[in-house]
């Protein structure tokens, strides 16, 4: 099963998640009658993922390692672990909240698992909430390869498991 990604309008509630984020959206998948928890779903798109985006993220890592910004793996504990390098800091069966703080920037990625039985779908909203101008600059500088990336990831979501 295979189904477009589309970007859609953010539908969370900002404030609840990451309050003052001056940026934010959000993408969709449909599944059809496929049940996934928002677990599987994140890490479907988190570790499953094109091997090209890791190897982005290792660049990224490399990059901004002499600005002291966190790296993969780095920070504080997880309350429910890791996903990839993504702290897992809030979780249900219907949704996941990721990300972390740092001294640049905070962000969130938020997904979500609703429907009924026969038309699931995922929804993954970002969040950004800058501090400095080292995290509006950031912020500029991925924007061209965010929603690339994001939408690749979302298509693993409905691949055949590798």
């Amino acid at each position: 099963m295979t189904s477009a990604v589309r970007e859609i309008t953010p539908e969370v509630q900002v404030d609840a998640l990451l309050g003052g984020a001056q940026f934010i959206d959000a993408f969709r998948v449909d599944l059809g009658a496929t049940v996934m928890s928002a677990r599987e779903a994140c890490t479907r798109m988190v570790l499953d993922g094109p091997r090209w985006i890791d190897t982005l993220l290792r660049l990224r890592n490399v990059l901004v390692k002499p600005f002291g910004l966190k790296t993969s793996g780095e920070g504080a504990p997880a309350p429910h672990g890791l996903i990839g390098l993504f702290p897992v800091i809030g979780e249900t069966p219907e949704r996941l909240v990721a990300g972390f703080d740092d001294y640049h920037l905070d962000f969130r990625i938020v997904v979500d698992v609703d429907g009924d039985a026969a038309n699931r779908r995922v929804t993954s909203t970002t969040l950004v909430r800058t501090h400095n101008l080292l995290g509006r600059s950031y912020l500029i500088l991925i924007m061209p390869f965010h929603k690339f990336v994001v939408r690749s990831m979302m298509r693993r979501i409905t691949e055949p498991r590798r």
